[in-house]
C-alpha cells in the first residue's frame, strides 16, 4: 500500500511518502523558513559580475539571489545554437539598478543565496506553462509514442500564443477537458502576475508558490497513492477543495485523523526518520553502507559487513554491491542528497559485474523525480554521479553542528586533557603558595583518570608536591578542566566535605 502521511503542527508541516509501510521520501517545511523555490519576485540588480557572467539580484531575502547569464537571456536567444554564451557580455543584457521579474529555481543553500531565472514557468497538475516561448515538451517518462503524439496534438491545440507548455508525467492519461482546465487555471495565475508586476517597487514578491501540503496534493497525490492521511481539520478542508480542482476522482482517498495527537508516531515514522539520519545504513543481507555528507560532496562506502555469501567471494561482493546500489538510490531520495556523489563499491575484478552494478544503480534512480546522472567508474574503482540540488538535505533540516566539536565529529583526546591538568598544577606550584587544588571535570574524564591514569596523576602530585582532587560536573565540556579551588590542605579538605554534603 502506498500512503502519504501529513503531520501539521504549530511551527512546521511534515509529509512522509510510504511504500509498503516503509518511508521513501520526507518533506519538511518550517513556518519561519518557507520554501521559496517557485516564488516570483520583482527584484533589483545590485551588482553585475562580468568575470562570472552573472549578477546579484535583491529580491528581499536575507542573501541576494544569483542570476547566471543564460538565465537572463531571452529564451529564443538561449535556445539558438548559433549563439555562443561565451561571446555574450552580461553587461549588455542587464544593468545595475535595473528592475527584473525573476523566479527562484534553487533554494538558498548554506552560505549561498537563491538562484533565479528570468524564464518564468508555473506548474499545474498535468502541465507546466512557460512565458515568452513557443516550446512544447513531453515528460521522458511517458514513453509510448501513441500517448506522446496525442499529448502533442492537445498541446498544439490549446497552447496560448507566445507561451510554451511541458506535459508532466501525470498527464499520461489526461483527456482534452482536463488539459484545457489545467491551461485555464495556469493562465489565470499568469494574468494575476502581469497585474502584480506593474505595482509597487522592488524588491517585492509578486507570486507565492503553493505550500508543502498543497504541492503534495498537486504533485504527489496520484492514482498510485492509496491513501492521503492528515491530522489537521483545517488543512484537510483546504486540500479537499484543491483536490476537487486537480483530482476530484481521488477525494475519497483523503482522510483526516485529527484525534491522533502523534500521527508520525502512530505510523512509526519517527523511528524511520532517526534511521535516515544515521551515517551507517544496514543492508538486509548483513552488509552496510556509510554515508558521509560534506559541503563539497557526498561519499558513500559499501562494505560486506556480516554477509559471507553462499557461493564464493566474487559472488558475495557482487550481491552486496547490487543490494547497496538499490539502497543508495533510495537513500539519496530519502535524505535529498544533491551535488557531487562518490560511491566506493567493493572492488570487483569482473568488468561485466561492474556494468551490472551500474545498471542496477541507474535503474533504481529512475524512480527518483529529481534528475541524476551516473558518469561511470574511475580508474580507482569509484563511481561518480551527480544529483540536482532542489532543496535542503534532510540532515540540514533536522540536525545542527555539535557545539562540542563544531561539526568535526571529533573532540580532544584524554591525554590532551591531562596535559591541561599538569600545566595548571605546574602554574599553581610556581605562582602561588597553594598546597592543594580541586578540578571540576566531565564524568567521562573522571572515570578515565580513576581507571587508566591514576599513577600518572600521583606522579604529578609527587613532582610538584601539590594534592590533586577531582569533582564531577556534568555541565563541564568533555575537553574542559575547570580549577574550582586552590589553597592550603585544610581549606581544600573542608571544601571537599562541603561538596559531598
Amino acid at each position: 500500500m502506498n500512503q502519504i502521511i501529513i503531520d501539521v503542527s504549530m511551527n512546521e508541516s511534515k509529509v512522509a511518502i510510504l511504500e509498503d509501510d516503509e518511508m521513501v521520501e520526507l518533506y519538511i517545511e518550517h513556518d519561519d523558513s518557507k520554501k521559496v523555490t517557485g516564488n516570483i519576485y520583482k527584484g533589483r540588480v545590485v551588482n553585475v559580475l562580468p568575470g562570472m557572467q552573472a549578477a546579484f539580484i535583491d529580491i528581499g531575502l536575507e542573501k541576494n539571489a544569483f542570476l547566471y547569464v543564460k538565465d537572463a537571456l531571452p529564451k529564443e536567444m538561449f535556445s539558438n545554437k548559433k549563439i555562443n554564451l561565451k561571446d555574450i557580455d552580461i553587461k549588455s543584457i542587464i544593468k545595475s539598478g535595473q528592475e527584473l521579474i525573476v523566479q527562484v529555481v534553487k533554494e538558498p543553500y548554506g552560505t549561498k543565496g537563491a538562484r533565479v531565472t528570468t524564464h518564468i514557468s508555473i506548474p499545474g497538475r498535468h502541465v507546466v506553462l512557460m512565458a515568452d516561448t513557443n516550446y512544447i515538451g513531453i515528460s521522458r517518462k511517458i514513453t509510448a509514442e501513441k500517448d506522446r503524439d496525442r499529448l502533442r496534438k492537445l498541446a498544439e491545440k490549446y497552447k496560448p500564443k507566445d507561451m510554451g507548455v511541458i506535459l508532466r508525467t501525470a498527464s499520461g492519461n489526461i483527456d482534452e477537458e482536463e488539459f484545457k482546465h489545467d491551461i485555464d487555471y495556469l493562465l489565470k495565475i499568469f494574468n494575476n502576475i502581469d497585474k502584480e508586476k506593474k505595482l509597487g517597487v522592488a524588491p517585492r514578491i509578486i507570486y507565492k508558490d503553493l505550500d508543502i501540503i498543497q504541492r503534495t496534493v498537486r504533485d504527489l497525490f496520484t492514482k498510485n497513492i492509496d491513501k492521503l492521511i492528515i491530522n489537521n481539520k483545517q488543512s484537510y478542508d483546504s486540500i479537499i477543495k484543491l483536490a476537487d480542482m486537480v483530482s476530484p476522482e481521488l477525494k475519497s482517498r483523503i482522510e483526516c485523523l485529527d484525534d491522533i495527537h502523534d500521527i508520525f508516531g502512530y505510523f512509526k515514522i519517527d523511528g524511520m526518520i532517526s534511521k535516515a539520519l544515521d551515517k551507517k545504513v544496514w543492508l538486509k543481507s548483513g552488509g552496510y553502507i556509510i554515508i558521509d555528507e560534506t559541503e563539497a560532496l557526498t561519499s558513500i562506502d559499501v562494505n560486506t559487513g556480516k554477509y559471507v555469501g553462499s557461493i564464493n567471494l566474487e559472488d558475495t561482493v557482487l550481491q552486496t554491491n547490487i543490494e547497496a546500489a538499490k539502497e543508495i538510490a533510495k537513500q539519496l531520495m530519502l535524505r535529498n542528497i544533491g551535488g557531487i556523489i562518490i560511491i566506493d563499491f567493493i572492488d570487483m575484478s569482473n568488468a561485466q559485474y561492474e556494468k551490472r552494478v551500474l545498471d542496477e544503480l541507474e535503474q533504481a534512480l529512475k524512480k527518483d523525480r529529481t534528475k541524476s546522472t551516473v558518469f561511470g567508474m574511475t580508474q580507482l574503482g569509484l563511481v561518480e554521479m551527480t544529483r540536482k540540488k532542489t532543496r535542503s538535505r534532510l540532515t540540514e533540516k533536522l540536525l545542527r553542528s555539535c557545539p562540542y566539536c563544531d561539526g568535526t565529529g571529533k573532540v580532544e583526546s584524554e591525554d590532551f586533557v591531562l596535559s591541561k591538568i599538569e600545566k595548571e598544577v605546574k602554574r599553581t606550584k610556581y605562582h602561588t603558595t597553594a598546597e592543594a587544588i580541586i578540578f571540576k571535570v566531565n564524568p567521562s574524564i573522571q572515570k578515565y583518570i580513576e581507571n587508566e591514569v591514576k599513577d600518572y596523576i600521583d606522579s604529578i602530585k609527587n613532582e610538584y608536591n601539590i594534592e590533586i582532587h577531582f569533582i564531577i560536573d556534568t555541565t563541564i565540556h568533555y575537553n574542559d578542566v575547570k580549577v574550582f579551588r586552590i589553597g592550603k590542605k585544610e581549606y581544600i579538605e573542608n571544601t571537599l566535605k562541603e561538596e559531598k554534603l
